[in-house]
């Protein structure tokens, strides 16, 4: 067992850290700041927008996404309208700063947000073209579904200007799908991919998930190389993880999640996916991602490790150097759809209610995971910049990391040293980001009441 509680031989796959800290460990705030006064100090020439729309066609059994599955009509008319109400009153907060925000790159997830009616995302983009509006001239990205991604949904997105669509495939077997909990149809997905690789999009993403049950090691790859012929311009790797409150949680169960036997068997299949895409002209970007090789990387101004995040929408969270923000979190169909609806009838969007402060040392945490669980690494130089100390006196458990062979160590001739993840250690991305998270964060995450 290490110094911070992570046993070194525990899963490979202990939790996926897209942000930190993650959201269980948020709390409501008393005093509720003010947002113009959470603003006020932020960096705020080079933004990230995000809207979150809550709604899907069905909750797959492996998600634990804050969504709820076919709601009614006038619950989506009730979050949009509420969605407009805390548009206008975030950007009166903003522009009482007195200063100029200024965005760089958006993004709608949820949630599917192709599950809104054509002429609801057209007035969705009304809207936030309205809180933003350098919106047209953004690079945008939308996720959808097979079910959603239908032609007239499509033509919206593509009038609007956005850049990049990305879409669950997870299996191109039905079988395998349905053992995920996602009851799609191989034709629905093909006719899908259809309409968004018609030249519309200049990046379509293809979402696939490893370790689902009956999955082999043919039929993975058959799911592979069909996602290769499709040549798509980036590609997800995603290993099935079994949550508590999940579809699949129910049905599993404990003994499921604790299997040793398929922790190695994904991370078979893992290695088996970086082989098939690397040799297919896909460069590695991170444990999940890989984009094709003649695809230009992002070109924006926004960095995720330094700028700010404005979220709009119930499941949404908001950052700052200091403060991370969102609304209540749940899991479980109720408890999201009593959220949704408190959300849906609330007047006052004007300040922050739910969240976490980070200190020096949590802010230092959170640029080490979003910079190192990348393939390009960190140089140690950009950190002291950052924050005037040396990462591996702050951080004591990279050390730890470059003796277990998950890290290399390479000193710059400019002085510092540039740290990466070797291959092996890429593939224990999801025991590493939990491995730095600092003892305080995680016991405010395992306090949380999942709901």
């Amino acid at each position: 067992m290490s110094e911070i509680g992570i046993d070194p031989d525990a899963s490979p796959y202990q939790g996926y850290l897209y942000a930190y800290p993650h959201k269980s460990a948020y709390r409501p705030l008393d005093p509720a700041p003010r947002l113009r006064d959470v603003w006020a100090e932020q960096e705020l020439s080079s933004l990230f927008l995000y809207a979150h729309i809550p709604f899907c066609e069905m909750r797959c059994g492996f998600c634990n996404l804050f969504t709820t599955a076919r709601p009614p009509a006038d619950r989506v008319a009730d979050y949009l309208q509420a969605l407009r109400r805390q548009a206008q009153q975030i950007r009166a907060e903003l522009d009482a700063t007195g200063r100029d925000a200024h965005f760089a790159t958006a993004a709608i997830g949820g949630g599917t947000p192709t599950y809104l009616e054509p002429a609801e995302l057209d007035d969705l983009f009304d809207l936030l073209t309205g809180f933003a509006p350098e919106l047209p001239h953004l690079p945008i990205g939308v996720e959808t579904s097979p079910a959603t991604a239908t032609a007239d949904r499509l033509t919206v997105l593509a009038d609007r200007g956005v850049h990049r669509v990305s879409m669950g495939v997870q299996s191109f077997l039905d079988p395998e799908a349905h053992a995920a909990g996602r009851p799609q149809h191989r034709a629905d997905v093909d006719a899908a991919l259809d309409r968004l690789q018609d030249g519309r999009f200049p990046v379509v993403n293809l979402d696939l998930i490893y370790g689902i049950d009956g999955q082999t090691p043919d039929t993975w790859q058959y799911s592979l190389d069909t996602a290769l012929a499709r040549r798509p311009e980036e590609i997800y790797l995603y290993p099935l993880y079994v949550r508590p409150l999940t579809g699949l949680g129910r049905r599993a169960g404990d003994e499921h999640r604790r299997d040793p036997q398929w922790d190695v068997h994904r991370l078979d299949l893992y290695r088996q996916g970086v082989t098939a895409l690397t040799a297919a002209g896909y460069r590695q970007q991170s444990m999940r991602q890989f984009r094709r090789a003649d695809v230009p990387g992002d070109d924006t101004d926004y960095c995720c490790q330094d700028d700010g995040m404005i979220g709009l929408g119930c499941g949404a969270r908001s950052y700052t150097d200091t403060l991370h923000y969102s609304f209540d979190y749940a899991v479980g169909i109720p408890a999201v759809r009593a959220i949704l609806d408190e959300y849906s009838t609330t007047t006052d969007f004007t300040r922050a209610t739910v969240g976490v402060h980070l200190d020096e040392q949590e802010q230092r945490r959170r640029w080490l995971i979003k910079t190192l669980l990348r393939t390009d690494g960190m140089r140690t130089a950009d950190y002291t910049i950052r924050f005037g100390t040396d990462p591996t006196i702050d951080i004591p458990e990279l050390g730890e990391l470059s003796a277990r062979g998950w890290a290399t160590h390479r000193p710059e001739p400019a002085g510092g040293t540039e740290i990466r993840l070797t291959d092996d250690g890429l593939a224990h991305s999801d025991v590493i980001g939990p491995w730095l998270v600092s003892t305080s964060i995680r016991a405010a995450m395992a306090a949380a009441v999942t709901r």
